[in-house]
């Protein structure tokens, strides 16, 4: 069975070692180790995958956590460390694909290149349904066999949509939330609820060209590369932690539609790119940024 360890503390000496031995002691083998001291914010942060012979059960929220019973000892031992060196810590059994709920608008290039790299095993993820304020997606998602959640913007109010979304969210015991081209402004107050666990993809380079026509603004000034950005949601608009940038070139020749065209490739690409950090636990929070050991 494959596990990942993720963690992060206060930066100080003997931490690798001491999660190492600790792992070792508990009969794991590790397969991948990846750490990061960062000076400027004294945090250390680690990701460390190892293999054990039990499977991991857990009741508890994202099935994480929680060892099978005859491991309790490793459990206990990493108890007692994580506390001396105050970790923030998560661990996973990688046989469980986190539930995965998927908003939608008119726009559906990125949800397309979702379904299918799901489909073919790319992305680690269990897509519980598709959710969208327009009936537009509806004949792909239910093609896919997927549950299609329709919310109409135009019949609904914010409160009532986010309401709907919640539910949903509790019933198929959601982990990640992805807005895939979702044109509707996330309340704080929503959004406080899943701390890192809603990942937008914004279709410009951010912090450059925010707002609702960043390839109008971008033509206009002629920039010669155009891109897309992958962040978490925070109640600050297209403020969150960034997970991961994509980029491509823009000719002197090209017109706003080609800029749209170039831009939705890199969408794509970025946001899965995201996901795929997401799901294999690669992405830890650094205040206002992130740690990705890719």
């Amino acid at each position: 069975m494959s596990f990942v360890l993720t963690l992060s503390c206060p930066d100080q000496p003997g931490i690798v070692s001491t999660v190492a031995q600790a792992l070792h002691h508990g009969g794991m083998n590790i397969t991948e180790s990846h750490q990061f001291g960062d000076p400027h914010s004294g945090q250390f942060f680690m990701r460390v995958g190892f293999q054990g012979a039990e499977p991991l059960h857990s009741s508890s929220q994202f099935r994480d956590q929680s060892l099978a019973q005859s491991s309790q000892p490793l459990l206990d031992e990493f108890s007692r460390i994580a506390d001396r060196y105050q970790m923030h810590w998560r661990l996973y059994d990688m046989a469980l694909k986190p539930r995965v709920l998927i908003l939608v608008s008119k726009f559906d290039h990125c949800l397309v290149d979702l379904l299918y790299r799901n489909e073919i095993g790319s992305l680690n993820m269990d897509i519980v349904g598709v959710g969208s304020n327009h009936a537009h997606a509806r004949s792909r998602v239910e093609a896919a066999g997927l549950p299609f959640f329709l919310w109409p913007s135009a019949d609904m109010s914010k409160e009532e949509i986010e309401a709907e979304i919640s539910k949903t969210i509790a019933t198929y015991d959601v982990e990640l939330i992805i807005l895939a081209r979702y044109m509707q402004i996330l309340s704080a107050p929503f959004v406080a609820q899943y701390p890192a666990r809603i990942i937008n993809i914004h279709h410009s380079f951010l912090p450059s060209f925010k707002g609702a026509v960043p390839y109008s603004r971008a033509f206009e000034r002629g920039v010669k590369m155009i891109g897309a950005t992958a962040h978490f949601v925070t109640g600050d608009l297209d403020e969150g932690p960034i997970i991961s940038q994509g980029v491509a070139s823009i000719r002197h020749d090209m017109h706003v539609g080609d800029l749209i065209d170039v831009g939705r490739d890199v969408e794509r690409r970025t946001l899965a790119h995201a996901i795929r950090m997401f799901t294999q636990r690669r992405i830890l929070l650094n205040g206002m940024k992130t740690v990705v050991f890719e």
